[in-house]
């Protein structure tokens, strides 16, 4: 099984993604849409929220009701990521150390998660003159 999108730039800088029948559309400069690194960020929310209720069920941390993630992404000196911080708050009246085991398994599941590692590096190919 495989994931498969098409990201496609006209000229510049910007680009748009197609996700099956979604597009979703990313600029580097951050001026006419989300910049990749939010993106990331989002992508990173998106999936870390539901791992997070499964982690709750799985670790009878109980139903955790309605979720908020406000995530920090801190740049280094080359505007890269150097660290991420995910302040979450829940609905359900449930205590950090209570959440805590809720919370590792979440980063288990995530997929974003563990697309993270240093190991994990693009092939590619290049076709020039494809158009």
């Amino acid at each position: 099984m495989s994931k498969q999108v098409t990201t496609v730039s006209e000229e510049g800088y910007e680009s748009t993604t197609d996700i099956g029948d979604f597009s979703v559309d990313i600029d580097p400069g951050g001026e006419s849409a989300p910049d990749t690194l939010e993106s990331l960020l989002a992508a990173y929310g998106a999936c870390y929220v539901p791992a997070l209720r499964v982690g709750a069920k799985q670790r009878d941390v109980g139903d955790l009701g309605k979720l908020e993630l406000s995530i920090t992404g801190d740049l280094n000196d080359d505007d890269k990521l150097a660290a991420i911080q995910f302040d979450i708050s829940a609905e359900a009246d449930v205590s950090e150390a209570d959440a805590q085991p809720a919370i590792d398994r979440a980063f288990e599941l995530c997929k974003v998660h563990d697309a993270l590692k240093t190991d994990l590096h693009a092939e590619t190919t290049f076709d020039g003159g494809a158009f």
